[in-house]
């Protein structure tokens, strides 16, 4: 089988009759080309099947003019609504954006960095694994002066721009709310705590308990991935035995509703025996019943600022050491059906009849 041979623009000035300097210009749009050539040669350039080579062309003047972006899994509702948004951004300024996974694995994101690099990439943006401590797989792009901005899911002492949601007011405010409602035993389902995420939210829960002297137990707090299978587990751990918990902080919506949906099965009402608060404000949250409470991360607002806070890395000059800089994302606590204040029924009271 023959290997395809890759027409080029030296093919296109052959059958044209053109150098090969003016059909470059006319694939470029340059306005010194009248717009007869630019259309002949174009059509040309469809009929051989011609494909412009922009690493060649990113190794000629040093530029590739694309971005590399780096998420957990691009399914979830905040990192997919977040890439959109830079993917969209970018791309009104000229650059292309190679949006890559790296399913939580440390081992695949390690090997993205060094794809992504190895592709010329002028720019990364990353919200790491769950997992990543160690940052120095990106070393090669500070040591190299390219953009490099962590987003979300950042790292704690690592010198770049670091762009994140206020997750430590989200925990306390959380916690605070299900009190606020009558709650006095809550139970928190987190994340692990090598993710800055959980660590703060945590951290908020710990001080609203704290703020409003409500003993802070080990028992009720659950550090694991945020999947359905983990928040079944975890719910056949909090409803084994009585008393049952009055109030639970679930770190993502996921896990808050499957949790809704186990209570369902058990005859656990929500929000008059249960209330649950969940994090992230997925659209689901909104359209079950009962509409979940949720914290909104605003992940427009946190694409807008990884984009712009690319596009200002690269009008800096290339030899720019990279500093650190932290900006916060706001959060809204979202109030709904699920940690509504309980409606108690008032009793019935039978008349006597008058002897």
């Amino acid at each position: 089988m023959s290997k395809r041979t890759e027409k080029t623009i030296v093919d296109i000035a052959e059958e044209l009759k053109l150098s090969v300097s003016t059909v470059s210009r006319a694939l470029n749009n340059h306005p010194n080309i009248s717009t007869r050539t630019k259309e002949k040669v174009k059509k040309m350039a469809n009929k051989l099947g011609y494909r412009p080579n922009a690493m060649a062309a990113g190794l000629r003047n040093n530029k590739s003019r694309t971005v590399g972006l780096v998420v957990p899994r691009i399914s979830m509702f905040f990192p997919a609504t977040i890439s959109t948004v830079i993917q969209n951004k970018l791309h009104e300024h000229g650059y292309h954006v190679l949006i890559c996974q790296s399913n939580d694995s440390l081992e695949q994101e390690i090997a993205l960095a060094e794809t992504l690099y190895s592709t010329r990439i002028d720019a990364l943006a990353v919200s790491s694994t769950l997992y990543t401590t160690d940052f120095s797989h990106f070393d090669i792009f500070k040591d190299n002066h390219i953009p490099l901005v962590f987003f979300d899911r950042v790292p704690k002492d690592y010198k770049v721009k670091v762009i994140k949601g206020d997750d430590y007011l989200g925990g306390y405010k959380v916690t605070e709310h299900l009190i606020e409602k009558g709650c006095k035993d809550i139970v928190h389902i987190s994340g692990p705590l090598t993710c800055n995420l959980y660590v703060e939210r945590v951290a908020g829960y710990k001080d609203a308990l704290r703020k409003h002297k409500i003993a802070f137990k080990k028992s009720r707090v659950f550090y694991q991935e945020l999947t359905k299978e983990n928040a079944l587990a975890a719910c056949e751990k909090i409803f084994s035995k009585t008393p049952y918990p009055d109030g639970i902080f679930a770190a993502n919506d996921t896990t808050a509703i499957t949790i809704l949906e186990y209570c369902r099965k058990i005859n656990v009402r929500v929000p008059e025996d249960l209330k649950i608060v969940g994090y992230s404000n997925d659209p689901r949250a909104e359209i079950i019943t009962p509409s979940i409470t949720s914290v909104d991360q605003f992940p427009a607002i946190m694409g807008e600022k990884v984009a712009n806070a690319l596009l200002d890395l690269l009008q800096q000059p290339a030899t720019t050491p990279q500093r650190y800089s932290e900006e916060l994302v706001p959060i809204q606590l979202i109030e709904r059906a699920s940690s509504a204040a309980s409606v108690s029924k008032p009793k019935t009271t039978v008349k006597k009849k008058a002897k």
